[in-house]
């Protein structure tokens, strides 16, 4: 298993085409009530949409095995596991004398004997599906402290959205396919993805994620900074390649005497007049709303040759990769963001919120 968290620690199992992939919770509130309804809908969320996503499609029912009696949580660990039920390897076998371009394949078959690359095995995106049910349970924990996540599709391929949103149009992004912010980055974002699918190429993008109401001094510090463990939570999705909070790497171009978010009074409590640090300031929350963005590389498997190795005969060869990919994963990865931002702020809170 692999584990993240500390007060919550959250363990996943299985792999992308074994009989079924889940998680452990451990550190969830003795009696707190889940809801079904809304797993289900987050579950709906990381699903493949159609026309830009792809042909696998998994029923993602939930199941929970330990912890959870009559709705409620009732230990300290909750089992829950997802089936794998649309599973083909048929087109994987070549993959273990030819490694993917852009995949785990050939570190993997280095470092682990016997290594089958089905499905791309436990590095496959299909592992995200237990982690978005578990957070959907964290999301639910935090709302009733008045902490809320929400995030969206920012950039496909050249198609760029540099709008600043307020955290009520964020939220509505779950209304478009592409999880964009409206109708006309939708059409542009989808038509974007669908232009690549026929080239039998792919195209990555950014997710762009904001949560509110949480208090001045909120988070770790160091090594166990807010801001420090959003980020290890963010690379622990893959495909994701680059983290930024607030303007981030745009603070390069900047002067202290821009960048600087000054402080002022707004409304009896203390604001600052910008954002550019993205609310976080020595790692805790400055009382802004928490912003980042994450950058998402092309899927790795597309359909033009390429090359490649064949290690069995150690020589130089040509890779055609068949099968059902996606050929942009930034859509469903919305919901694995605002999912592992879920269980970060959550371990955050019970690990830290003693010392605020």
């Amino acid at each position: 298993m692999y584990s993240i968290g500390n007060k919550l620690k959250v363990s996943l199992f299985g792999k992308s085409h074994n009989e079924c992939i889940g998680c452990i919770i451990e550190g969830l509130p003795r009696g707190m009530e889940i809801d079904f309804d809304n797993i289900r809908e987050q579950m709906a969320l990381r699903k493949p949409s159609m026309g830009i996503g792809t042909a696998r499609k998994e029923d993602d029912v939930v199941i929970f095995e330990e912890g959870v009696v009559e709705g409620k949580v009732s230990s300290n660990s909750v089992l829950l596991k997802i089936m794998n039920r649309n599973t083909d390897s048929s087109s994987y076998s070549q993959f273990n004398t030819k490694p993917r371009p852009g995949h785990a394949d050939l570190p993997a078959l280095m470092k682990f004997k016997d290594f089958d690359v089905a499905g791309g095995a436990q590095f496959s995106g299909r592992m995200t599906a237990p982690l978005v049910a578990a957070g959907a349970i964290a999301r639910q924990c935090l709302e009733s402290y008045g902490i809320q996540i929400a995030a969206y599709t920012k950039q496909i391929h050249c198609v760029k959205d540099d709008g600043k949103h307020s955290f009520d149009k964020i939220q509505g992004s779950c209304m478009f396919r592409t999880r964009a912010i409206d109708d006309a980055f939708d059409r542009l974002m989808g038509d974007t993805i669908e232009d690549a699918a026929k080239e039998g190429d792919s195209v990555g993008g950014i997710v762009g994620c904001m949560v509110i109401g949480l208090p001045i001094g909120f988070g770790g510090i160091w090594f166990d900074a807010l801001d420090v463990s959003i980020a290890k939570a963010m690379f622990s999705i893959p495909g994701a390649k680059g983290v930024e909070f607030g303007e981030g790497f745009g603070l390069a171009y900047m002067k202290g005497s821009q960048s600087n978010d000054q402080y002022c009074i707004k409304n009896g409590f203390v604001s600052a007049s910008t954002n550019n640090m993205g609310g976080v300031c020595g790692g805790m929350s400055d009382g802004m709303p928490l912003t980042f963005n994450v950058a998402f590389k092309p899927t790795p498997s597309i359909s033009k040759l390429q090359n490649t190795v064949n290690l069995d005969t150690m020589t130089d060869d040509v890779l055609e990769i068949r099968g059902r990919h996606d050929p942009c994963i930034v859509p469903r990865a919305v919901a694995v963001v605002e999912a592992m931002t879920a269980l970060t702020i959550l371990d955050q809170k019970m690990s830290f919120e003693l010392d605020q």
